[in-house]
């Protein structure tokens, strides 16, 4: 009897856990795409010194007297475009270790751009995954910015986890282990990125707005800051490709779009793991958003 009662325990113990995990998109779109080297696609953008190359891995990191930067040798106008990243334990507070596109490069005070951001933290608390969309923006401080935030259902800094934006002419899908967590759909030109864009990542110090709207700063007394990136992916449209070039697809749909049950995970972890929606602050004007207007 009590072997019984121990086993039912442990079933309902297991059954808990599981539940913290999103249920199974049914479709594994990361699969479909070749990795490719680091150096095959990328080369660095700042910070040499501060970047290494091993074991199929990149390697970057932040410390007092620089961070660094890489940034792919095309540019697309469509696609998937993911890493694999592992993250430092610890304190961390301060530091963003991004994977993003970008083309504030060819038009700056202008520029799109697309982020996955893992925003840094202290002690016993979890990095916060930030989702951002700036669409014709300045950096001036009128840009606007369309932050979702999530809390992850495992400990990044464990093991690599492959992150990655699906970027058609209609829609941003961000997905994390293929699980997709944020669908922003083309509203309007005018509140789309539309112009070729190029992938980045990056470990940067940004104390005055990384961690808990800037209370806790980057701490050098526990530098080095690493962030390990593998896996690489980048599958689509370049900025030279011709007109009939269509877009990749993460759905079995080749005309793009999720499944439901695609649909069905991102709505799970919505509701269990997302801890910012700018479209839900009462603080925004969204007059100047209006993709959430419905």
């Amino acid at each position: 009897m009590a072997f019984l009662q121990f086993l039912i325990l442990s079933l309902m113990i297991l059954s808990r856990s599981n539940a913290q995990w999103p249920p199974s998109p049914g479709f594994w779109p990361s699969s479909k795409f070749r990795s490719m080297s680091f150096y095959d696609g990328y080369r660095n953008l700042w910070g040499p010194t501060h970047q290494r190359f091993d074991q199929n891995a990149l390697t970057i990191w932040l410390d007092r007297t620089s961070g660094s930067g890489f940034k792919s040798v095309r540019a697309f106008r469509s696609g998937y475009f993911g890493a694999s990243i592992k993250l430092q334990s610890g304190y961390t507070a301060g530091v963003i270790t991004a994977f993003y596109l970008s083309n504030n490069e060819a038009h700056p005070g202008f520029h799109d751009e697309v982020d996955i951001e893992f925003l840094g933290t202290t002690f016993g608390k979890p990095y916060t995954l930030q989702t951002n969309v700036y669409v014709k923006g300045s950096g001036d401080g009128s840009i606007i910015g369309r932050e979702m935030k999530f809390h992850l259902w495992f400990d990044p800094t464990q093991d690599f986890h492959h992150y990655a934006v699906l970027w058609s002419p209609k829609e941003l899908i961000f997905l994390v282990d293929d699980v997709p967590i944020r669908r922003y759909p083309r509203k309007s030109a005018a509140t789309f990125p539309l112009r070729p864009m190029w992938i980045y990542g990056s470990i940067w110090d940004a104390s005055s707005w990384a961690t808990e709207a800037g209370k806790y700063k980057a701490d050098y007394r526990y530098q080095p800051f690493v962030a390990r990136y593998t896996n690489f992916k980048a599958s689509g449209c370049s900025a030279s490709a011709p007109a009939w070039c269509h877009p990749v697809s993460i759905s079995p749909y080749q005309s793009g779009g999720l499944t439901r049950q695609q649909n069905s995970a991102m709505r799970w972890v919505q509701s269990h793991h997302m801890v910012y929606d700018y479209c839900k602050d009462p603080k925004r004007d969204h007059s100047l958003t209006p993709e959430c207007w419905g």
